[in-house]
C-alpha cells in the first residue's frame, strides 16, 4: 500500500482530538488542540481557523508545521510539511461546510504532506 494510501486508511479511523504544532521565529513550537480538520481529496489538510493567535503568527511568518493524531487500534500518525493560510477558495469553503457555524471559522490553513510518520518509520 502506498503512503497516500495508508494516510487515508488511517484518516478514516482516526480518534479523538488531533494537535496542530507551528514554529515562531526564534524556534519555539507552539501545538494546539484541533477538531476541525479534514482530508481534502488532493492529499493536503486543511484546519479552521476559530482562535488560532500565535499559530496563525507563526504561519504568516513561514512555519512549517505538523498534525498529529491517532489512528485505531492506537497509532500515532505525524503529517508534517509546508501551510498555506487562506481565507477564500474551495478548500476553505468545503472545510467551513463542516464546522457549526458558532465557531468564527476565520481561515483554513492548509498542510501539504511533505512527510508522513507512524511512530518512529517514515512511510513517504
Amino acid at each position: 500500500m502506498d503512503w497516500k494510501a495508508k494516510l487515508r486508511e488511517a484518516w478514516e479511523n482516526r480518534e479523538g482530538y488531533m494537535i496542530f504544532t507551528t514554529v515562531d521565529g526564534a524556534g519555539m513550537p507552539n501545538s494546539v488542540y484541533v477538531l476541525g480538520v479534514k482530508l481534502l481529496a488532493d492529499g493536503r489538510f486543511a484546519v479552521i481557523d476559530n482562535y488560532f493567535n500565535k499559530t496563525r503568527a507563526n504561519i504568516m511568518n513561514g512555519s512549517r508545521g505538523s498534525l498529529l493524531f491517532i489512528s485505531k487500534p492506537r497509532t500515532s500518525y505525524q503529517a508534517k510539511g509546508r501551510i498555506e493560510y487562506v481565507t477564500s477558495g474551495p478548500a476553505f469553503e468545503e472545510l467551513k461546510a463542516e464546522v457549526p457555524e458558532k465557531y468564527p471559522r476565520l481561515a483554513a490553513a492548509l498542510l501539504t504532506v511533505d512527510e508522513l510518520y507512524s511512530g518512529a518509520e517514515r512511510l513517504n
